[in-house]
């Protein structure tokens, strides 16, 4: 028998992942997210049975600055794996808690297993380079020319940014450190879901998604996240880790919508944070 959400859950989000096969609240107060069959190689950014590895270890609710929900139970089924976890509320969370939380997070030492992600800008670019690029920035009239350029250097330099990049610290990093999965505060910790992407990163990674989604100047981001991590690295490296992270992003989401039907936020994003691509450009000369 084909796997069925209960009729009684109320879905919450449809599928928003390669193996995300949607999410749904219960009336037991849980929260069952659908994982379907995907990416088999464990190090890769895609792996579709991370999360419910990640969940099933425990792992994830004992770090400090970021840390997951209780995990109820992980079912698995010729389908597919329901990961069941406490439902947690959404509350307001400032950009700058966010940031120092991020910077509390990068403290954690963890022996890495073999599900971490430890290649996710790189094999990320390399699923573009598998779709053409990013060629459609160079013909997209919407776009400033400015920024074109500034994405173009970025694409033809790409190996210099991952060399960059692989100069920083390693550290554990969530992948996908949004507002949207920053749940609440909870203490001097923020509860954080879709741990799809976690794994090892630069210095930065996740402070650079971060900015891509609050109107917060990085300085002061970088600011709070130096006062989470009780400046444990040099200010101008977290900072050229979160630029370069930031900007490969923006420019690389900007070339994919400009192939969707309806392109959404991303090349609008794309300029209002044209000063942090063309700042991610001066660290390439």
């Amino acid at each position: 028998m084909v796997w069925q959400p209960e009729r009684d859950w109320t879905l919450l989000s449809v599928g928003n992942g390669p193996a995300d096969g949607g999410v749904w609240s219960t009336p037991e107060g849980f929260v069952a997210k659908r994982l379907v069959p995907g990416e088999e190689r464990p190090g890769h950014y895609a792996y579709w049975r991370r999360q419910a590895d990640a969940a099933a270890s425990g792992l994830l609710e004992l770090t400090v600055g970021l840390r997951a929900p209780r995990c109820v139970k992980v079912d698995s089924d010729p389908d597919g794996i329901t990961l069941w976890t406490d439902a947690v509320q959404p509350t307001p969370l400032a950009s700058s808690d966010a940031a120092a939380a991020l910077g509390r997070f990068a403290l954690n030492r963890l022996e890495p297993a073999d599900w971490f992600a430890r290649r996710i800008l790189r094999d990320r670019l390399a699923d573009d380079q598998q779709q053409g690029g990013w060629a459609a920035l160079e013909t997209a009239e919407v776009l400033p020319a400015d920024v074109r350029r500034s994405g173009h250097h970025l694409w033809t330099h790409r190996a210099a940014v991952m060399a960059e990049l692989d100069r920083l610290p390693q550290q554990v990093v969530h992948g996908d450190a949004h507002p949207p999965n920053l749940l609440r505060p909870d203490g001097d910790d923020v509860i954080a879901v879709d741990w799809d992407q976690f794994g090892v990163g630069p210095l930065g990674f996740d402070l650079g998604y971060l900015l891509q989604f609050t109107p917060t100047p990085i300085a002061d981001l970088v600011a709070a996240f130096q006062a989470g991590s009780a400046a444990r690295w040099p200010t101008d490296s977290v900072r050229r880790g979160a630029v370069l992270i930031a900007a490969v992003t923006l420019v690389a989401r900007a070339a994919w919508a400009l192939r969707q039907p309806d392109p959404g936020v991303h090349l609008e994003r794309s300029v209002t944070l044209s000063a942090v691509v063309d700042e991610a450009v001066t660290h390439l000369s």
